[in-house]
């Protein structure tokens, strides 16, 4: 059901071939646990290469606010996949949960947990690269195959974290919540510039 190395080989394997061709992610029926955590992937490359493109220096002052709308709708389309990732999981193990009230609450959730293994996979495939990169000094390509290594550790330390977590809740000695993220900035109705923007509009 839940298998954090089958989720970093995802991550990896898709950074590949999103790098090497930039395909667009078929909709589907973001019903299966791995369709959702493969777009939620795929938002977070997309954030990735928008924030990228908000940092270049020669980018003019429209290209920056056209990137930061996108970087907005990807952080909103990010946020909801992370939720709709524990909304399924909470569908499968709610009888556990439900036969196990006493049970530890783990405050981070599985979503957020992939969402961290996302990103950091994404910082392991930019952080090989400049390890690698031909045109850079061999003290730049040093001090990345330090930082290479310790992402590595880290991403294995919170996949091993992630199946123990699982293990735990099919065994009903821990559970989590679902956590909105409740963001604010791209409501209309809850973002203060914007709905005073629209009132002095009317």
């Amino acid at each position: 059901m839940l298998d954090a190395l089958s989720i970093t080989a995802l991550h990896d394997q898709t950074n590949q071939a999103w790098h090497q061709i930039e395909a667009n992610l078929p909709p589907g029926t973001e019903v299966e646990l791995r369709p959702l955590i493969e777009q939620q992937h795929r938002a977070n490359f997309e954030l990735w290469h928008e924030e990228d493109k908000a940092r270049e220096p020669e980018a003019t002052d429209a290209a920056i606010a056209t990137v930061k709308h996108a970087i907005d709708r990807l952080n909103q389309r990010r946020n909801d996949l992370v939720e709709q990732i524990d909304v399924l999981l909470l569908k499968q193990l709610q009888p556990i949960f439900d036969a196990a009230p006493s049970a530890s609450l783990h405050s981070e959730t599985p979503g957020m947990m992939i969402d961290r293994l996302s990103i950091l996979s994404l910082k392991i495939f930019h952080t090989r690269e400049e390890a690698q990169r031909e045109t850079a000094t061999e003290e730049h390509r040093e001090k990345n195959r330090r930082r290479l290594a310790l992402l590595l550790e880290q991403r294995e330390d919170l996949a091993t974290a992630l199946n123990a977590l699982h293990q735990d809740m099919s065994a009903g000695k821990r559970r989590f919540k679902l956590y909105r993220q409740m963001k604010m900035y791209n409501d209309p109705e809850l973002n203060p510039l914007i709905y005073k923007h629209h009132s002095h509009a009317l």
